[in-house]
């Protein structure tokens, strides 16, 4: 018989819209390999569907708050059914920027010099000489991401509008110079490093994560291979440090405009990397001789409860 796997997409958070694309790529690839597929909009009643499903594995492709910081882990652990990636400890780690970062300097990971504030004393002077980089503690694909430039007089005033969405603690972080870097962890081995590279855009944002066009993907990245293979030690170390299982994918600035041996800053890992048509994580496992149906397929082998 079939393993039924429940794929749960959608969700509360802001990235929505990506964790839809994201689950229904991967309940299509799942349902082309010859697993039995059940996908589950996740909404507030998650646990009641689960209980009446009663799936072999859940795989996890939602996307930030409630999916991916230990919330529908904790459920999951609760129905007792086996789900894909990270456990609630290692998920609610790495959602908060702070911790996270604490967690990989302390194993040696070299990580942005950084801070927390409040985002309405940030507002009122510059916490740092710019260039520095604003992010909300816990949103994933960039949500509320601000670069404040050297050119700028002031933090950006949309820190003190009614508007803004993305909680009252800010992470400020001195901007890394230089070239966007990925490298993606499957289980215990990490896989190549990605150079991306985008078109219009001030930074690696939403539009350029999830638009076509958006951005270009480089496997494996043009740069030196001691570059390469401190990229991929550093990857697994906060892996490991911060307890990930599965698949994760930790993200990189790496600074070469005065020679090689430049400086290189983690910014975090995502437990919950995107799989859409355009994601990275894909275009990574591809390089590395995994077609996006066996990647699928190994998450839901690897899932457990207990993670």
């Amino acid at each position: 018989m079939a393993k039924h796997v429940a794929v749960l997409m959608g969700g509360l958070s802001s990235e929505r819209p990506v964790s839809l694309r994201s689950g229904e790529a991967c309940a299509d690839a799942l349902e082309a390999d010859g697993f039995d597929v059940s996908r589950v909009d996740v909404d507030r009643s998650v646990a009641e569907t689960l209980a009446k499903l009663k799936p072999d594995v859940a795989f996890n492709a939602l996307h930030g708050p409630y999916g991916e910081d230990g919330r529908i882990q904790g459920i999951l652990e609760y129905l007792q059914i086996p789900y894909t990636h990270s456990g609630v400890t290692a998920s609610a780690l790495a959602m908060n920027k702070l911790l996270a970062k604490t967690v990989a300097k302390t194993a040696g990971v070299p990580v942005a010099k950084g801070r927390v504030m409040k985002r309405n004393d940030l507002a009122l002077k510059h916490p740092m000489s710019p260039p520095y980089v604003i992010k909300p503690i816990a949103e994933g694909s960039s949500f509320g991401v601000l670069i404040v430039r050297e050119e700028q007089a002031h933090p950006p005033q949309s820190l003190s509008s009614s508007d803004w969405a993305y909680g009252d603690d800010l992470l400020i972080e001195q901007f890394v110079h230089g070239r966007e870097l990925t490298c993606a962890v499957m289980g215990d081995v990490a896989l190549d490093v990605c150079e991306i590279t985008t078109e219009g855009h001030a930074f690696y944002d939403y539009d350029s994560k999830y638009s076509d066009g958006g951005s270009v993907h480089i496997v494996p990245a043009d740069i030196p291979g001691d570059i390469a293979r401190k990229i991929q030690e550093w990857s697994l170390l906060a892996h490991r440090a911060i307890g990930c299982r599965g698949v994760t994918r930790s993200d990189f600035r790496y600074d070469d405009r005065f020679g090689k041996d430049g400086e290189i800053a983690w910014l975090e890992v995502n437990t919950q990397p995107g799989m859409t048509p355009v994601s990275l994580v894909p275009d990574i496992a591809a390089h590395s001789g995994h077609s996006f149906t066996e990647l699928v397929r190994w998450m839901v082998e690897d899932a457990s409860c207990g993670r």
